[in-house]
């Protein structure tokens, strides 16, 4: 029989962070249940944000409906967080093991609706997992460029995703907790005994080896990865110097740490001058350099634009045609 209650555990992070496999290690533990990606927030809490969503029913008109709405109830925007979050637990529940006390909800584009999270469930347990940001942009391009330069397809991640979490780790630090990428890969054993001694679970002696048995249903999630935890390396800390290293991508890169300036990066445990630093001794290259180049500009195109939803509004042509026909 299941448990009466669930808490939640939220891993936040933006993208090729190694969120899946510290959700591997966690979700090993028979307390802790999970699946790939549920995203099953997203839909509940963007209802309550003006802009960001581009709908047939209009959500702006929608939105100006909904905070009407909301006024008639005796606490107004608290008693629909308090609803979505009955709703939400109430699915986790369903989702979860019997013996599981905690549901894990992993979805990286979380990062958009952090704080409303943190707010909606004050029993939750909050995990904010930063990851060099150099390793995360060769990630990017290496895994879902195929090598090619993608980083415009992502910029809801690199600007607004990670100035989100920096913004509101630094409010909830006292009641989260933060790991490095870095640090879970070269120091497990100590990493591993904070994150349980955060959840209030033991550690189990065998994580180690339980974790390599974990399957996590559903088809969202890093497929790449998951063909590679059997084996934990150092060697993708330092396989962003061979990705990030013609002139171009190291303008950028540089471009884009002098953006997130020392403060962000100082809440994510990293220092600014070290990074740029370690892009100056990068050997340059010129591997890929005229593609980037071409697709860069073609990305400014295609953010101006917003291409993506231009052509979904060509696949409509066929229906606008019925709408102007007069017999």
């Amino acid at each position: 029989m299941k448990k009466e209650k669930i808490r939640p555990i939220f891993i936040f992070c933006l993208p090729r962070s190694g969120s899946t496999l510290l959700q591997r290690f966690i979700t090993s533990h028979n307390a802790v249940s999970s699946v790939s990606e549920p995203w099953v927030l997203l839909p509940f809490l963007y209802p309550l944000k003006e802009h960001g969503i581009y709908a047939e029913y209009s959500h702006s008109i929608m939105h100006r409906a909904l905070q009407d709405f909301l006024k008639t109830l005796p606490s107004e925007k608290e008693d629909y967080l308090t609803a979505i979050r009955g709703a939400v637990l109430t699915l986790y529940k369903k989702a979860a093991d019997s013996s599981s006390i905690y549901f894990l909800d992993k979805t990286p584009r979380y990062h958009l609706i952090c704080e409303d999270i943190i707010e909606m469930f004050p029993d939750g347990k909050f995990i904010f997992l930063w990851r060099n940001p150099l390793s995360i942009i060769s990630s990017i391009i290496e895994t879902w460029g195929k090598g090619r330069w993608n980083l415009f397809n992502y910029k809801i991640d690199l600007y607004d995703g990670i100035n989100n979490l920096t913004n509101t780790y630094r409010k909830y630090e006292d009641k989260s907790l933060a790991i490095n990428y870095e640090d879970f890969i070269t120091d497990m054993d100590n990493e591993l005994k904070r994150v349980f001694s955060y959840l209030e679970l033991e550690l189990q002696p065998d994580i180690k080896e339980k974790y390599l048995d974990v399957m996590l249903s559903g088809d969202m999630g890093d497929d790449t990865g998951k063909k590679s935890y059997h084996q934990i390396s150092e060697k993708p800390l330092e396989k962003w110097k061979g990705i990030l290293c013609n002139p171009f991508r190291k303008f950028w890169c540089k471009k884009y740490i002098n953006w997130l300036g020392s403060n962000r990066l100082e809440s994510m445990g990293y220092v600014k001058n070290e990074l740029l630093e370690d892009i100056e001794g990068v050997e340059t290259n010129f591997n890929s350099f005229p593609g980037d180049l071409i697709l860069a500009v073609g990305g400014v195109i295609y953010c101006l634009f917003d291409l993506n939803i231009l052509m979904r509004k060509l696949r409509t042509i066929k229906n606008f045609r019925t709408v102007i026909r007069y017999k």
